[in-house]
């Protein structure tokens, strides 16, 4: 395959749609055609209409979908969220990794083919965040991998985690079977945004990610399907 001829999309590569609106969400899945198949939609588009904009995407375009909501609430709210998220055909659905979390978000979720990942400790955090969260002391990859196990155990199908800690979530017996999905991703030379635990793609899919988010290296960038295509062509042989 020559360097010209463009790469078949690669579901390992989700691009993260942190656009204002559904518009131009759905402006830039056109941009990017089949290169890209797996699409994240967060929170900032929640009122923009993302909800739509996965509902179009996945039942009109046939592409995969990523729903980032990172819910966290008692567990009747989670779970009657989560019944009702489901009804769109998501692909992945995020939940905050705490177990009773985790647990309700499971059962909000029975009988559907949605998988329910846990947050361990958000990519944009460092220690001294933490502190001020009163969060207890410790290692980052410590505590990320802590939880990471005990979201396994509550039922999670897979986590996020920084691309720096895949490797160890990897290896813990738990992790058999499961998903490992690292925002945190930027190619060599992009700027790292708020994002403070990255690695490039190839590095985070080597180091055991099943799947990477890039944002804004594919969305801000002035050839976004160029931009998309280096990622793939990176990823290409690993």
């Amino acid at each position: 395959m020559t360097a010209a001829t463009p790469l078949p999309a690669d579901d390992r590569l989700i691009v993260a749609i942190d656009l204002p609106d559904a518009l131009s969400g759905l402006d830039l899945a056109k941009k990017l055609g089949d290169a890209v198949s797996f699409y994240k939609i967060g929170l900032g588009m929640l009122t923009g209409g993302g909800l739509a904009l996965a509902n179009e995407l996945k039942q009109e375009h046939g592409k995969r979908i990523f729903l980032d909501m990172k819910l966290f609430d008692i567990g009747a709210t989670v779970e009657a969220a989560v019944r009702g998220l489901t009804q769109f055909d998501l692909d992945f659905l995020t939940v905050h990794g705490d177990p009773h979390v985790v647990r309700a978000a499971k059962a909000g979720a029975a009988g559907k083919d949605t998988k329910i990942l846990a947050v361990t400790v958000l990519t944009s955090l460092d220690r001294g965040d933490l502190d001020a969260a009163l969060i207890r002391a410790g290692a980052i990859p410590d505590l990320v991998v802590e939880r990471a196990a005990r979201a396994f155990e509550a039922g999670a199908d897979g986590v996020i985690a920084s691309p720096q800690e895949a490797a160890l979530i990897r290896a813990l017996p738990e992790a058999a079977g499961k998903l490992i999905v690292t925002p945190g991703v930027r190619p060599a030379g992009a700027a790292l945004g708020d994002q403070k635990r990255v690695e490039t793609p190839a590095a985070a899919i080597r180091a055991g990610a099943d799947h990477i988010v890039v944002g804004r290296p594919v969305w801000k960038a002035e050839d976004p399907l160029a931009a998309a295509q280096a990622i793939l062509a990176e990823l290409d042989g690993i």
